[in-house]
């Protein structure tokens, strides 16, 4: 059996204002997820339940995509997040496995490809 442990958050982000009010969609502290790193980031809710899970070659800009595209999964729910969580993880092959893993485990609500519990 492999044994796999989720990675501990580099950054960790909260909203702190209105995305009205931000031209970094509520998240003031933007500016601490890597910009050149590969990792993966979990989106939360106020709940801490976690909404979704992604993975990048270059984290800030793949994660300001998901704010800004008409086709990201979560297009329809951009207002629950209130938390981003970001792991720096180089190896693509260990950020495809992390991903695949905690959108299992933890039973991530928008993520639609890579689900084995539905």
């Amino acid at each position: 059996m492999i044994n796999i442990t989720i990675p501990k958050p580099t950054v960790t982000i909260t909203k702190q204002i209105s995305p009205e009010q931000s031209n970094i969609y509520g998240f003031t502290d933007f500016h601490l997820i890597p910009r050149n790193n590969g990792g993966i980031f979990m989106f939360y809710n106020h709940n801490q339940e976690l909404l979704f899970v992604g993975k990048a070659r270059k984290l800030r800009q793949r994660i300001k995509k998901h704010f800004e595209d008409a086709v990201s999964p979560i297009k329809m729910h951009r207002d629950e997040i209130t938390k981003i969580a970001v792991c720096v993880i180089e190896d693509p092959v260990h950020r495809e496995i992390y991903e695949t893993y905690i959108i299992n485990e933890l039973k991530s609500k928008y993520n639609i490809d890579k689900v084995f519990f539905r």
